[in-house]
């Protein structure tokens, strides 16, 4: 399985909280798109799957058009729900609701921001809804196109690692990874690739 964090976005640049809210791929992102695309254009892939937001979709839409595949589509892969906290950045939500910025600094499993999702329920719906994908394609390769926090309870899974330890592994935008899906669960294959974002500029894709 090869999965893959959208390309960026203006919120993502601006260190703002996306959740489930829609953001698009700016400039950079609809170009990390294509290198994703072209790194990936020899493998083969037996599917493409992406969450339904507008930034993971686009990203592996990219990628589907270049396989002749179509692309699925799946709410499940969604980003964590982050309720009243998306669209703010860190010191505003903690200015704002210092006791839940704490807990959620803390990566307290069972703390859900108002109107969001707690930690143990996104995990559970994320990771789930990855290895019933993977399911569909015994001996296949899938395409997993989804979001950051997706990709760390991704890691996480693979690793064995609990969602209360902090994060020491690099969740990159249009970053490479590799899993291994197996009745037995998730491996670690590879992490965080980027080689195909190397030594260009957005600007290349412009000439």
């Amino acid at each position: 399985m090869v999965a893959i964090r959208h390309g960026e976005t203006d919120w993502n640049a601006g260190a703002r909280i996306q959740g489930h809210t829609d953001i698009a791929l700016n400039a950079v992102g609809r170009w990390q798109a294509q290198r994703v695309a072209q790194a990936l254009a020899d493998e083969d892939f037996a599917a493409v799957y992406a969450s339904d937001l507008a930034r993971a979709a686009d990203t592996a839409a990219a990628l589907a058009q270049r396989h002749g595949l179509p692309l699925q589509r799946h709410a499940a892969l969604r980003e964590r729900a982050f309720g009243v906290f998306e669209g703010l950045g860190f010191d505003e939500i903690e200015r704002r609701w210092p006791e839940q910025a704490l807990a959620w600094r803390r990566r307290e499993p069972d703390f859900g921001p108002e109107g969001g999702e707690t930690l143990r329920d996104f995990y559970t719906r994320c990771v789930g809804a990855v290895v019933a994908l993977a399911a569909r394609h015994p001996g296949g390769q899938i395409a997993v196109v989804a979001h950051g926090g997706v990709l760390d309870c991704l890691y996480r899974a693979a690793t064995r690692i609990e969602l209360q330890a902090p994060r020491t592994w690099q969740v990159v935008n249009a970053g490479i990874n590799r899993l291994l899906a197996t009745p037995q669960g998730l491996t670690l294959v590879g992490w965080a690739d980027t080689a195909h974002l190397d030594g260009a500029t957005a600007d290349d894709s412009r000439g």
